[in-house]
């Protein structure tokens, strides 16, 4: 396939009124509804957050998960501008679609979760800011972070808008943006993990190590990798397109190889801190844990030959089964393995409306992916997919 050829992305066409859009327009109905009564009557009218679990599925879900998720963009963009592997330009657009989505829902979801909403400004009024708080750099990072990847998209809409001019002025000095999109998702991604390293004794030994930091690195190397694959298998299967198998293919083998420096420092960790005997222990944090682990690994089952690589549906599997693994590694850190030893008595489980607005969210993410792939040139033109 020529350059030329990876240039040229086309819309997808077709209706924007089918099941799928219908569902997820009910979908943010309802979280709409709820987000009404939650900024009208408070947190607590909506919401089963207490003094011992401060935090919710709204910030470990939407925030810490779903920036995770998003990180597809940031490691195709890995591949494509540092490693030089122009092959994956193809995956740049869907996967910074995918990233855009999740990133800009990510920073509405810490909106949602600010208890006195209205001083959300605070966070960047120099009167105010902590530059020693390590959630001030995550807040400052992803909010950057946002505001580059729209920049990084805007060639799309300035294609569709005929504006060429506009777009090849732009692309004079989007090697800056690129750059910046590179760096700041490594920082925040870090420093998510850093958050953990802060809460200290009340979580669990098996997620509570000096090393969070670069484990939630690698994985969210390893879950955007994942994503692009769970996307382009449900991206071809929806819109009845061919499958890029000829980039998928490689990409997975190099997924494979960042999975194996992950679990070796994730289990090498776990030895140097004498923490492993925590995972033999009766109890639910335990069984958490080898789900969690055992998700990492399935991919070398599904994929780990040649052969196997070529298969789509296992291709599929073992993108689930690293998002899986992504999503419980956070999940257990944050809700799962914290407050095991304050003995304070406090529990948490998500009420109906948390868990409706997380829905919502993800709703809102999956409708804009719809229209835009329908209406803006995103996904390689199928004629080209075909001939390559």
């Amino acid at each position: 396939m020529t350059q030329q050829q990876h240039a040229s992305p086309a819309p997808v066409g077709g209706s924007l009124i089918n099941a799928a859009t219908l569902v997820c327009g009910v979908l943010i109905a309802i979280m709409l509804s709820i987000l009404l009564v939650r900024f009208v009557f408070g947190l607590g009218a909506v919401a089963n957050m207490n003094d011992g679990y401060s935090w919710g599925i709204w910030v470990v879900v939407d925030v810490m998960i779903g920036s995770a998720l998003a990180c597809g963009g940031f490691s195709v963009a890995l591949l494509v501008y540092i490693f030089n592997k122009g092959q994956y330009h193809p995956l740049v657009r869907p996967a910074l679609l995918a990233s855009l989505f999740g990133y800009t829902l990510a920073g509405g979801g810490i909106f949602v979760d600010l208890g006195r909403w209205w001083n959300f400004w605070h966070i960047f009024w120099p009167g105010y800011v902590n530059i020693n708080s390590v959630m001030f750099e995550v807040a400052a990072c992803v909010t950057l972070y946002i505001l580059v990847m729209w920049i990084e998209f805007s060639p799309v809409f300035l294609e569709k808008l005929g504006l060429r001019d506009v777009k090849e002025k732009l692309n004079k000095v989007l090697f800056f943006f690129i750059a910046l999109g590179v760096v700041l998702p490594m920082m925040h991604q870090a420093s998510l993990g850093t958050m953990l390293v802060v809460m200290g004794g009340q979580v669990n030994p098996l997620w509570q190590t000096p090393v969070v930091p670069l484990i939630y690195l690698l994985t969210a190397i390893i879950i955007g990798y994942g994503v692009v694959l769970f996307e382009s298998c449900v991206a071809a299967a929806g819109y009845r397109r061919k499958m890029e198998m000829h980039l998928l293919n490689p990409m997975s083998r190099i997924m494979l190889g960042v999975l194996a420096v992950y679990l070796a420092v994730r289990v090498g960790d776990l030895l140097v801190r004498g923490a492993l005997g925590e995972a033999f222990k009766p109890s639910f944090v335990a069984l958490a844990f080898w789900v969690e682990n055992l998700c990492f690994v399935a991919p070398f089952f599904l994929i780990g030959n040649v052969e196997s690589r070529r298969n789509p549906a296992r291709l599929f599997l073992a993108g689930i089964a690293i998002m899986i693994g992504g999503i419980l590694l956070r999940l257990n850190g944050f809700l799962i393995g914290y407050g095991h030893y304050t003995g304070s008595g406090w529990s948490y489980f998500p009420s109906f409306a948390e868990v409706m607005v997380t829905t919502g969210m993800f709703a809102i993410e999956v409708l804009g992916y719809i229209i835009i792939t329908r209406r803006f040139p995103v996904l390689p033109r199928e004629d080209v997919q075909l001939a390559s």
